[in-house]
C-alpha cells in the first residue's frame, strides 16, 4: 500500500491550525521539530492537565487529504494544517490502518500508528457544525472519529509534500484502531 504526503505542516506555539512548511524533520522518540506537541511525555493541554508524565503517543497526527473534499462537499471549506494535523496524506485509508502500523516517509522517516485522534469541540469553533461532520456515531451506535491517526516517531527524517509513503501493516491478529 503506497501514498503520498500532500502537505506538511508545523506551529511551535499552541494554536487550533497549523501553517503549512516546505518541510518538516521529524525526531524519533519525539515528534516534528520545533511543534508543540513535540515531547517524550503527552504535550497536548487536556492530556497533561490529566497526567503530565503519560507517554506521548500522539506526536505526529495525520490526516487524509480524502476527508477535505468529503466535507468540502458539505459546505466546510478545510486546507492542509487547518485541523492541527503535521502530515496530509492522499491515498492511504489512514482510518482503516490497525494499530502498529509503521508508515514510512520519503528517504528515512518512520512513524508507528498508536490511534485514532479524539476530534475536540474547537473543530466546530474552528467552523460551526464541522464537528458532526468528523465525529459522531454509526446507524449501530458505534464512535465514528474522521479527524485523522495519531502517531510515535520510531526513525526520525526530513518528510516534505510529495514525498512517497509506504504502509507495512503489523502481523496479525490485527488490533483495530481506537482514540488515544
Amino acid at each position: 500500500m503506497r501514498g503520498t504526503v500532500a502537505a506538511v505542516s508545523s506551529n511551535g506555539e499552541y494554536a487550533f491550525t497549523k501553517p503549512n512548511r516546505d518541510a518538516i524533520t521529524l525526531l524519533a522518540g519525539l515528534g516534528v521539530e520545533g511543534d508543540v506537541h513535540a515531547g517524550v511525555t503527552v504535550r497536548h493541554r487536556s492530556r497533561m492537565a490529566q497526567d503530565p508524565t503519560r507517554p506521548n503517543l500522539r506526536q505526529v497526527h495525520l490526516i487524509h487529504e480524502e476527508l477535505f473534499a468529503e466535507v468540502g462537499a458539505e459546505g466546510f471549506e478545510v486546507t492542509p494544517g487547518d485541523l492541527g494535523e503535521n502530515v496530509t496524506t492522499r491515498g492511504i485509508d489512514l482510518l482503516g490502518l490497525p494499530v502498529g502500523t509503521l508508515l514510512r516517509l520519503g528517504d528515512d522517516a518512520v512513524l508507528e500508528v498508536t490511534g485514532l485522534r479524539n476530534p475536540c469541540r474547537q473543530i466546530d469553533t474552528f467552523r460551526k457544525g464541522l464537528l458532526k461532520r468528523v465525529a459522531g456515531r454509526d446507524a449501530d451506535g458505534n464512535p465514528v472519529r474522521k479527524a485523522g491517526i495519531m502517531s510515535i516517531v520510531k526513525e526520525g527524517g526530513t518528510v516534505r509534500p510529495g514525498d512517497t509513503i509506504t504502509v507495512e501493516l503489523p502481523e496479525g491478529p490485527h488490533r483495530p484502531l481506537d482514540r488515544v
